[in-house]
């Protein structure tokens, strides 16, 4: 693999490749920081790997490794096929990609190191965060350039979320990282806002972008509704921007502010529901394809996941849910059913759907995926299980006046259960990175070559035609 490769796909297949390596990375961090909640010695209290460190370089390694990598990589390889050209310059995209790799292992060895921004979701310090604006600025060039010399008239709902995403974040990353504190409230709030976005308006559209071009062509058949896809796109940009607000209702935020994010917070259930009501109807009479494909697994999950995250976020934007659940393990629940279970699920289907398209060779192992697949949902299910009664004990004992010293046992069982579920998901990141290597490396089963770069059904797709052969 050359540096800076230009052959065609090599973007989408580094960008895909670097995002299970990010995976595995990543979800180590997470299962330490768990042993840590269980049994605060476990490491010796070395500086490095305390639990203030592990947080910070698990999910933003997560968010910015795993999730961004995997889904821009997607990203990378239906842009240009949905427009029926090639990407504008696979150079680019890949001096692109090692620059967020860049970004990645920058963030984990500052945040061991002890230096950080202190930003939820934003801990990157400013010349991290200058290398990432700019690699955004780079992806957005690369991808607006190969819309504009697109062959195909119409522009696909994948290509809308994919070309927003980009635009929106780099421009909120420019104006909120590593500006380092502010005073007081005026903190609180651009932290949320900063921080709700990098989920709403980054992870949730890039991964959405996946769902409406991986669920169509997976199951041989045109996307339900065009005009529900673009109804779920402009209500996501108009409700979610500042939302995060809601984070901050326990605290003294002008009263306005809190009710336009709680308001809006419940408005966002207009975009979720058309977008699952689009793929699941798209599914209709064929759900058969669902157990036949692995690509289509993975991502049908995501967008049940997609589904409940949603429907309990907006339900626990409410004051009457979030007296009881707020600063407790809860809200920890809903991060990892929005991250792991609806954004990872679609990545990891992302990489076994387009990596195959990209490279020309099958999935190393159909059973390993499999089994990845059914690790990632025991992991994933229990975390919300587990968390969510965790986090009802703490608020319903905080709420009845209990002393904090007094709950916190009561929580030791939960915190063992949750480091033994992170073990299958360790596991199952582990099984990914082999099953793409070997893929990488032609050790797959011997089939004729997939299809090359444009296919005919991805234009039919973007027409709403009824695929040949379907």
């Amino acid at each position: 693999m050359r540096f800076l490769d230009d052959q065609p796909g090599s973007a989408a297949r580094n960008w895909l490749l670097s995002g299970a390596v990010w995976m595995s990375t990543g979800v180590l961090f997470g299962l330490l920081a768990a042993i840590e909640m269980a049994a605060p010695d476990f490491l010796g209290g070395y500086r490095a790997l305390v639990f203030g460190r592990l947080r910070p370089s698990h999910f933003n390694t997560i968010i910015f490794g795993f999730l961004s990598m995997s889904l821009i990589g997607a990203g990378l390889h239906y842009v240009p096929h949905l427009c029926a050209t090639r990407l504008y310059s696979d150079k680019l995209a890949n001096a692109a990609m090692w620059l967020w790799n860049l970004v990645v292992l920058s963030g984990i060895v500052t945040f061991l190191l002890g230096y950080t921004s202190a930003h939820e979701y934003g801990e990157y310090i400013w010349p991290i965060d200058i290398l990432a604006v700019i690699t955004l600025l780079l992806l957005a060039y690369v991808v607006f350039r190969t819309i504009a010399r697109r062959e195909e008239p119409l522009i696909y709902v994948s290509i809308w979320y994919f070309g927003a995403a980009l635009l929106w974040t780099a421009v909120t990353w420019a104006f909120m990282g590593g500006t380092g504190a502010r005073y007081g409230l005026n903190d609180a709030v651009w932290t949320w806002f900063f921080g709700h976005n990098i989920f709403g308006l980054w992870v949730t559209p890039l991964a959405l972008a996946v769902a409406y071009y991986v669920i169509p062509r997976e199951a041989r058949t045109p996307l339900y509704s065009h005009t529900l896809s673009l109804i779920a796109f402009w209500a996501l940009i108009t409700f979610y921007s500042h939302t995060g607000t809601h984070h901050l209702l326990q605290a003294p935020v002008p009263a306005w502010q809190k009710v336009i994010a709680s308001i809006d917070s419940v408005m966002l259930l207009i975009s979720v529901y058309a977008f699952c009501a689009n793929v699941w109807l798209t599914l209709r009479g064929r759900l058969w394809r669902v157990e036949q494909s692995i690509a289509l697994k993975f991502v049908f999950a995501g967008t049940i996941w997609f589904f409940i995250v949603s429907t309990q976020g907006s339900a626990q934007s409410l004051m009457g849910l979030q007296r009881l659940t707020h600063f407790t393990n809860w809200t920890v629940g809903h991060a990892h059913i929005g991250l792991l279970g609806f954004a990872g699920f679609i990545a990891s289907g992302a990489i076994y759907g387009i990596l195959p398209q990209v490279t020309g060779k099958p999935i190393y192992s159909a059973a390993l995926a499999n089994f990845q697949y059914w690790l990632m949902l025991l992991g994933t299910g229990g975390f919300a299980i587990v968390l969510t009664i965790a986090g009802l004990v703490q608020g319903s004992a905080w709420l009845n006046g209990e002393a904090l010293y007094r709950v916190l046992p009561e929580l030791g069982v939960y915190m063992v259960a949750r480091a033994v579920l992170g073990t299958f998901v360790v596991v199952a990141a582990e099984i990914q990175l082999w099953n793409v290597t070997l893929t990488l490396l032609g050790r797959g089963p011997k089939r004729e070559p997939l299809e090359p770069a444009i296919s005919l059904f991805d234009q039919q797709l973007v027409e709403g035609q009824e695929p040949e052969g379907a």
